[in-house]
């Protein structure tokens, strides 16, 4: 494939990944490194995606005004990703990361459909501060095996009951340190290059325009609708994880 069309693929891919992060607030790893897969290897769509949703996650993180008191909340939780990250990227064997995928993809999915149905988890706030760090760990040693940063930490963070808009500034924060971790661990791969500037360049400014145009459709929409998009969004993801795992 020539340089012009991984190019134009690059661009509508992130552009569809960054109105999902815009609207439910996570995706845009799933789902470019799915699309750009059709492609490309998955280490080298992986090495495109990092950058992209490295910016778009700061973005996340840094709209809304409560940054501080989430991340004083959750720093316990940061400091386990940065962990578990790093222990399964030096000591943890690649070779079933398939596998890995596909049971990752079907918790999500059992997930989204407990929440379609209703059926939603608390964390007591004493529960909470003896949670963060093991959970944050766990998030980081299956961000290292599959690429995808969204369980359990997503679910974890949903159960602390933040609003929406708290909600998806708070999985901004926890994507960042995610990506940071991830980018450490392709460098330290090799996986990373010169090679991939232009389409990097392409991916951000197209991340960057879903990206807004998903947080204008989420602005618009009611608490009830915006949740139903939520468990619909990880009931896709966790289906499109589940089928790339079986391939």
């Amino acid at each position: 494939m020539d340089s012009f069309a991984i190019l134009a693929a690059t661009a509508g891919a992130f552009l569809l990944a960054g109105f999902v992060k815009g609207v439910i607030g996570l995706g845009l790893p799933t789902v470019a490194i799915g699309l750009l897969g059709l492609m490309m290897t998955p280490a080298q769509a992986a090495a495109i995606m990092v950058v992209p949703a490295l910016i778009t996650n700061v973005w996340q993180a840094a709209v809304g005004g409560s940054l501080l008191p989430l991340v004083r909340r959750i720093w316990p939780m940061l400091i386990g990703i940065c962990i578990g990250t790093f222990i399964a990227a030096t000591w943890l064997p690649s070779g079933n990361s398939g596998q890995a995928t596909l049971w990752l993809g079907l918790a999500l999915v059992i997930y989204a459909g407990l929440g379609l149905i209703r059926i939603e988890f608390t964390v007591s706030p004493r529960a909470e501060s003896w949670l963060s760090l093991p959970l944050g760990a766990l998030t980081g040693a299956v961000t290292a095996a599959t690429g995808v940063y969204v369980l359990p930490g997503t679910p974890y963070l949903h159960a602390l009951q933040f609003d929406r808009h708290q909600l998806v500034q708070v999985l901004g924060v926890s994507f960042t340190v995610s990506t940071v971790m991830l980018g450490a661990a392709l460098m330290h791969a090799g996986e990373m290059g010169v090679s991939l500037a232009w389409p990097v360049v392409v991916a951000i400014v197209a991340s960057l325009a879903g990206m807004w145009l998903g947080q204008m459709v989420r602005g618009k929409v009611r608490e009830q609708t915006f949740r139903l998009w939520f468990f619909l969004g990880m009931l896709a993801l966790g289906g499109h994880l589940a089928l790339r795992g079986l391939m």
